[in-house]
């Protein structure tokens, strides 16, 4: 049996996590979310130690995603001893960026104005609570899919009326102001081990809602560019604890600085990163390297247990 099992689901992204893992000569296997199946009444574990690498974006690639299978399969495999790395607990903030926003109030953060509804009919009316220009949300999102911006309530009307607001997966919707981001500016903040491991700074977000760093992400985003940034240390505090509240142990929590007042609001916690494109480039080393360190005494630990 492999120490290590890397359930994912994103053919090409964790290339250079399986390079790694292979380079640290780990024993390791892969298992593929999308062709996976269980049965609950088996008590045999593929690894004692589970890398979970699920991307809320894979509904986008498989109409007959498993997102929500996935969180039962960790869940079974964490019932039997299993150390899950981004189990079942944070995965139910993945899945839901209502319960994000809850988490990031809890913690003390602010967060843009934003209402919940579970029914086209009521979009208008909350986004008149709220203020134009508003950002009608999927609950479930991945890769920026599922957003758009509504500037006044005319336009907003006329899609509610033709059912072109955006509906996700579990038919849960947000109405959220549109914070103008300082200098078109976001921040994701990498975490690791519930610990900031680097931030990076993405300039020029503003022109697209899909943020991801990896190189098979940013071939159709040009205007983005991305460098290492170092947060002031009341933001390290702050998604270090958000992690710790969620059980995050690998992933990224962004946020953006509202022009209006200068305010840090907090929008975004996602348990699957893929690091950042041209590590070596944008910040002289590999994350993937710090993960796999990460990753070493979880498996003695586990081994040592079962000895």
């Amino acid at each position: 049996m492999a120490d290590l099992v890397v359930f994912y689901e994103h053919p090409q992204w964790f290339e250079p996590l399986f390079r790694a893992l292979d380079r640290r000569g780990l024993a390791w296997a892969a298992l593929e979310i999308q062709s996976h199946s269980f049965d609950p009444a088996d008590t045999t574990l593929p690894a004692p130690v589970i890398l979970n690498r699920l991307a809320m974006s894979s509904f986008l690639r498989q109409e007959e995603h498993a997102l929500f299978y996935s969180m039962a399969a960790l869940d079974h495999w964490q019932s039997l001893g299993a150390r899950v790395i981004n189990g079942p607990g944070v995965l139910a903030y993945d899945t839901n960026k209502a319960r994000q926003l809850s988490l990031f109030r809890k913690a003390g953060l602010a967060t843009p104005a934003t209402r919940v509804a579970h029914r086209r009919a009521d979009v208008p009316r909350l986004a008149a609570e709220i203020g134009y220009p508003v950002m009608v949300k999927v609950n479930v999102g991945g890769s920026g899919t599922g957003m758009i911006r509504y500037d006044t309530p005319e336009e907003l009307e006329a899609a509610v009326a033709d059912r072109l607001t955006p509906v996700g997966v579990d038919g849960v919707a947000l109405i959220q102001d549109y914070v103008p981001a300082r200098d078109a500016r976001v921040i994701r903040c990498e975490m690791l081990d519930r610990k900031l491991l680097y931030a990076l700074a993405l300039d020029g977000a503003g022109s697209t809602f899909d943020l991801c760093p990896a190189d098979v992400c940013m071939v159709d985003k040009p205007t983005i560019t991305i460098s290492e940034f170092k947060p002031p240390a009341e933001i390290v505090r702050a998604v270090e604890k958000v992690a710790w509240m969620s059980g995050l142990d690998v992933g990224g929590i962004e946020y953006m600085v509202d022009d209006r007042d200068g305010t840090p609001r907090f929008y975004d916690l996602n348990a699957m990163s893929n690091f950042v494109a041209k590590p070596l480039e944008v910040l002289g080393w590999d994350p993937h390297d710090n993960l796999v360190d990460y990753l070493l005494p979880l498996i003695a630990a586990q081994q040592k247990a079962a000895a």
